[in-house]
């Protein structure tokens, strides 16, 4: 069932109405637990999040070394890129051109050791979390190999690079080889493929770029949907719905740049991200739901007001929210709302109790 506005106002509402089929059986990393996440950037936030959880995240170690899914994980936006590490660092496929740029146009070549290095993290790696961004290419169209994004000005040659949207059926291939290598060098090893929610900055389509994001994460989404439903049965891969957490479950969830989803919003994605999928978190139901109410405020969801007042957990104030005549226009939404405030702010002065009679038993 869509929900209404409303139904988003009660705890549980997410788990509800986005992560339902997606979830694991039970959570699968722990504090031992090595995981490597790259691909499109918003990997760099799981991976920076984790990390910062004191989780075993091996792209973020110090001994990471040169590894392109770290120098430049976050930039693999596509999948025949991504599919190219794994190729390159377990079947040793060396490529017949320069294929990878980094940001400021410069080569990335077929390092040896930096293929080692890319190997080891591999093969050590527990839980592989690969965030695919976009659909369209630059490619050599004599050889047919992709690059790593838009050839550098100073390489261009017009008659052999050229531009195109990659279909669902290559995608699909691409996100199916790479489960294939991992299962076969890797057996017992998770897999959690992602979609990015952040939408294209530019097309060289010639039409809006509004349009041509719809088709792009479009066709990415239809290949893990296409994947996910002829694999699920060997519970290896896995699909975690950050696209649609961050376009359907907030209002407005995107900083004014139209592309980065707002802190608070990241926030409380990578919060549920560790509930579902991390045996040793910390986050309990009442810090999920103030993340929620955080989040949601900052988007456009709750009314403004609210996300000071849960930053700071002050229950006096949120009382004086709930003792307003109306907090929202409609009768149905405002009730629910209600409802979910009134679970934190009963759970604050249960806190705010149980610290003072700590206060007063101390010596």
């Amino acid at each position: 069932m869509l929900p209404h506005n409303r139904h988003f106002y009660k705890p549980g509402a997410i788990e509800k109405y986005v992560l339902k089929g997606w979830q694991p059986e039970k959570p699968v990393i722990d504090v031992n637990t090595q995981v490597t996440a790259f691909g499109s950037c918003f990997a760099a936030n799981i991976s920076n999040w984790l990390s910062k959880r004191n989780y075993n995240v091996l792209n973020k170690a110090e001994d990471a070394g040169r590894a392109y899914v770290v120098a430049c994980g976050e930039g693999m936006v596509n999948s025949f890129v991504i599919l190219q590490q794994f190729e390159w660092a377990w079947e040793d496929k060396v490529f017949d051109q320069e294929l990878w740029h980094g940001y400021d146009t410069q080569s990335y070549g077929y390092d040896p050791e930096v293929q080692a290095q890319t190997r080891k993290m591999f093969d050590e790696t527990d839980v592989f979390i690969l965030t695919f961004g976009l659909s369209e290419i630059w490619y050599d169209e004599p050889t047919g190999n992709v690059f790593w994004r838009t050839i550098p000005k100073d390489a261009y040659d017009p008659e052999r690079h050229k531009f195109r949207v990659s279909t669902v059926e290559e995608n699909k291939a691409n996100m199916r080889r790479i489960y294939d290598l991992i299962r076969k060098h890797r057996p017992d090893a998770k897999i959690i493929y992602t979609l990015s929610p952040i939408p294209l900055q530019a097309t060289f389509r010639d039409n809006s770029c509004i349009t041509s994001n719809a088709v792009s994460k479009g066709v990415l989404r239809v290949a893990i949907d296409e994947l996910y439903r002829e694999l699920r049965d060997e519970g290896v891969l896995h699909y975690w719905p950050s696209y649609e957490l961050v376009t359907d479950a907030f209002a407005q969830p995107y900083k004014d740049d139209r592309r980065h989803p707002r802190d608070e919003v990241l926030d409380f994605i990578m919060m549920l991200f560790e509930r579902t999928w991390c045996v040793d978190s910390q986050i309990d139901d009442v810090e999920q739901l103030r993340g929620f109410v955080i989040a949601g405020s900052a988007a456009g969801l709750f009314p403004g007001v609210l996300q000071r007042i849960c930053e700071t957990k002050r229950s006096f104030r949120l009382q004086r929210v709930l003792e307003r005549d109306q907090l929202m226009e409609d009768p149905g939404t405002d009730k629910a709302l209600r409802g979910l405030l009134g679970v934190l702010l009963e759970a604050w002065q249960r806190d705010e109790k149980d610290a003072e009679l700590a206060a007063d038993e101390a010596p």
